[in-house]
């Protein structure tokens, strides 16, 4: 067991995808290393669960164990090297690791980080060590100047298409992101992307429905009714597709006179306790077996985006209407209604208000209201 005056202490540090990862802090005469083990402590959901848990911290013990008696027999190094990384093997093992952890869009966006990067770099045996902070901004320029989009397929470019603003700040920020994980670990002795600056996010577009024409899509008939049944689910309780296609019956339970949806948010990985309307119940249909898909009928991405815009140019609706607009119509209406900001950062599930307030720029009744002060100036 480490106590306060042991040089090596074994730490926890919180991942984006709600993991905690074990590492060691090494303090050894006025210089301190850190080690990342690579072992990781799930969330405690089962009693097998639990018993992971306790495996992995007796594991990360005798590490540290280990570790404290190298330190003290001399037997560790501090002036010692880790065996040069190449890059790409290195990035290629991080998209590996965020498989099935991390949603399915950023997860891909480290997949078409890794496109490009090959284009930017030709060559594969490329070291870490080899990375400085010239070549981190000339990876920054090549996607603000010369990187092309690729594909739904990864592999086959649009021809002359630049990428879009905010793929190339994703991009970058994965290269970042692969850059400090690799200082982090020991790999390089500084981090060459900590002194170039990132690309400034374009501020997207929130498409969105009324309230009206919601109603109106709910009188529409939909070639996948299955499709149409969780959109408008989603209108009605801001989930995210992620999270409706893999929501159970036994993530649906009863409060009262209300019905609770308590799930884990796949993008944020937070427990979330969701109140829904008897509207949003309806939709459910019948409760089926607890481990049972309560809407079994979503297709893929690209199948359910294409039948929504079919469905909503059948309802007239001139918009270019996705999937996700429905949490996006959740939002705007909770705020039409009156919803105070923080209750709609809650029940969308933000981890951040500053998220939600942009939401509130798009729906700025203040601003409404003032135009609509405006004295008539051209008379009768």
């Amino acid at each position: 067991m480490a106590t306060s005056k042991d040089p090596v202490r074994l730490r926890r540090r919180t991942t984006p995808s709600g993991r905690i990862s074990l590492y060691l802090d090494i303090y050894h005469e006025g210089t301190r290393r850190y080690e990342y083990l690579r072992l990781y402590l799930t969330p405690e959901k089962t009693r097998a669960d639990k018993e992971a848990n306790r495996e992995t911290l007796q594991l990360a013990e005798a590490i540290r164990a280990k570790r404290l008696l190298e330190l003290r027999n001399g037997l560790y190094g501090f002036a010692t090297t880790k065996p040069k990384a190449r890059f790409f093997d290195y990035y290629c093992s991080l998209v590996e690791q965020r498989h099935g952890d991390e949603s399915e869009g950023n997860w891909n966006n480290w997949r078409s980080a890794l496109h490009h990067l090959r284009q930017y770099e030709r060559r594969e045996s490329l070291k870490l060590s080899e990375i400085t902070p010239d070549w981190v901004l000339g990876f920054r320029e090549f996607l603000r100047h010369d990187a092309r989009a690729w594909s739904g397929n990864f592999r086959k470019r649009i021809d002359d298409k630049p990428l879009a603003v905010n793929s190339q700040v994703s991009y970058f920020n994965k290269l970042r992101a692969c850059l400090r994980q690799a200082h982090e670990e020991g790999l390089i002795p500084s981090n060459p992307a900590k002194a170039v600056d990132g690309i400034k996010e374009e501020e997207g577009t929130r498409m969105y429905l009324t309230i009206d024409e919601v109603r109106l899509l709910a009188q529409t008939e939909c070639a996948y009714p299955g499709i149409k049944t969780a959109f408008l689910f989603s209108c009605l309780t801001g989930l995210r597709r992620s999270d409706i296609t893999r929501l159970t019956w036994a993530d649906v339970h009863t409060h009262g006179d209300y019905t609770r949806i308590i799930f884990r948010q796949k993008k944020t990985r937070g427990q979330e306790y969701l109140d829904i309307t008897p509207e949003a119940v309806e939709l459910m249909g019948e409760r089926g077996r607890p481990d049972a898909l309560v809407f079994p009928d979503v297709h893929t991405a690209n199948c359910t985006n294409n039948a929504i815009r079919l469905w909503v140019a059948r309802a007239g609706i001139a918009k270019d209407i996705t999937f996700h607009c429905a949490r996006h119509t959740f939002a705007t209406m909770m705020l039409d209604l009156g919803t105070d900001i923080y209750t709609v950062s809650k029940l969308l599930g933000h981890r951040f208000l500053s998220t939600t307030q942009i939401y509130a720029k798009v729906l700025d009744k203040s601003k409404q209201e003032a135009v609509s002060s405006i004295p008539s100036i051209l008379g009768e």
